[in-house]
């Protein structure tokens, strides 16, 4: 027996849980159930997070979290819960099988069936926001080794486990040379460990359009946080629908397991809603935690239900459909073929599906870094470079001495182009002159020059060298 979280969430999440519940009972799932509340009546009490301590406090007790959509109400600072589970509880991996159910589901693409194995902490999705000047806001992305190599093990164990021939990588390093470029270097270092496994690269924009039009051309996709998000859902729907779709959130430790559609406040209460989504994400939480018999059991109930042609409003096509039938209705159905399969699509078999046991990180050996330079980011409303470069060069001293001025990342100084647009953001890149290596007490030099001057510093960005190799971006254009 295994003890469980349930939360019911908003809208239609109460309906589709008790659907999803009583599928997988009836199906022998060995489960002990203990409800929490979270989302809309938790956000709308005084809590912007959405969930009382207690209620995590339960979570982090069970380990395993099923959860219904919740509503997070507008304004008011209010906070994606998801977001906070997956990082607070360290669910570095959202796992999305994408497949076909063609004929029965319509669709394009008949013979997909694809994974998205999307990285689920860091990227762009830290949060980390400014508002630096007038005219410019930043967000960081942060792309850390751990979360690389995390990520993309789990990729290829994945594939290893579920017999899948090819991990594919989605990156747009080609700009991002850093961030993505340290994504897709770890990736192909992992690769290189499982040999019997095809692997091969995309820049995300030309991948994503292979994708919605090819899709049978991938097998496993892996994928930093941002892009993962959006074309998980691109796939979602190009199967026939996004809400048919159901995800699971693994960690070290604990697991949440989810549809990926929202709360459709809109339906909520009349009997409408369709539970697919869910289920499947229950049917990857009963894979998890062993139960792989039922998870079997469930699934393929499932695909004989649709097979039959009962089919809630969302996917009803006169023509494909028999009969159109309400949540609870379609969730009797699916009760009814426990122990059935299906004959047309294809049936699952669950035997090697239980949760992955990987390696934990390991740091590796530091390398000697060193600080070469930096980067002094200056709020000024002028419009002229040579004009900024010729105050600027007012804070020069005897060892920094100013290379370049970028705006945008556009290098305009020196010999900058009267064609490019300017904000009033600007990023001062000081080198050292006749040396490699500078002291932090410069920078502090530097800085304490710019307020003498009355110049706005906003930030600075130190530059590195790693093992000698310079491990900062250049000015586009230099």
């Amino acid at each position: 027996m295994t003890t469980i979280t349930v939360a019911k969430g908003d809208g239609i999440g109460p309906e589709i849980m008790d659907a999803t519940l009583d599928i997988i009972l009836a199906a022998g799932a060995k489960i002990k159930v203990e409800e929490i509340e979270v989302g809309e009546k938790v956000y709308l009490s005084g809590n912007t997070s959405g969930i009382s301590s207690a209620s995590w406090d339960t979570i982090r007790k069970n380990k395993i979290f099923l959860k219904a959509p919740i509503t997070t109400p507008q304004g008011g600072g209010y906070k994606s819960l998801n977001v906070t589970t997956r990082k607070f509880l360290g669910l570095y991996a959202n796992v999305r099988p994408c497949v076909s159910l063609h004929p029965f589901v319509l669709t394009k693409h008949p013979v997909m069936d694809l994974v998205i194995i999307r990285e689920n902490e860091e990227d762009l999705y830290a949060g980390i926001e400014h508002q630096q000047t007038d005219e410019v806001v930043q967000c960081l992305k942060l792309i850390s080794r751990p979360g690389c190599e995390k990520i993309i093990r789990y990729a290829f164990e994945y594939a290893k486990q579920q017999n899948r021939k090819k991990v594919t990588c989605f990156t747009k390093d080609n700009i991002m040379k850093q961030t993505d470029g340290l994504f897709h270097q770890v990736f192909n270092e992992i690769a290189a460990e499982y040999p019997e496994i095809e692997n091969e690269h995309w820049i995300i924009d030309i991948g994503a359009a292979k994708m919605a039009d090819t899709p049978e051309a991938f097998d496993v996709i892996v994928m930093p946080n941002l892009y993962g998000d959006i074309l998980s859902d691109v796939a979602a729907q190009i199967t026939g629908s996004v809400g048919l779709a159901g995800s699971a959130n693994i960690g070290e430790s604990c697991a949440m397991f989810e549809a990926i559609h929202g709360s459709a406040p809109r339906r909520a209460g009349q009997n409408l809603a369709n539970p697919s989504g869910l289920l499947q994400g229950a049917v990857m939480m009963l894979n998890h935690i062993g139960q792989t018999d039922v998870a079997e059991r469930v699934h393929n109930a499932w695909l004989k239900t649709l097979e039959d042609g009962i089919h809630t409003y969302d996917i009803f096509k006169e023509g494909t459909s028999k009969q159109k039938v309400g949540t609870r209705e379609f969730a009797q159905a699916v009760i009814n073929n426990l122990g059935k399969t299906p004959e047309i699509l294809k049936p699952v078999q669950y035997a090697n599906s239980k949760a992955l046991e990987l390696p934990q990180y390991k740091r590796k050996q530091p390398r000697v870094k060193e600080l070469s330079g930096v980067d002094l980011f200056v709020h000024w409303t002028g419009t002229d470079p040579n004009q900024l470069a010729a105050t600027i060069k007012q804070l020069e001293g005897e060892t920094l001495k100013l290379a370049m001025i970028t705006n945008r990342g556009i290098k305009v100084w020196p010999d900058g182009f009267q064609e490019t647009f300017c904000t009033d953001h600007w990023r001062c890149r000081f080198l050292p002159a006749g040396q490699s290596v500078i002291r932090k007490e410069q920078i502090v030099e530097l800085l304490q020059n710019a307020i003498t001057q009355n110049i706005d510093t906003i930030k600075t960005e130190n530059l590195y060298t790693f093992d000698g190799k310079a491990a900062y971006s250049l000015g586009q254009g230099q």
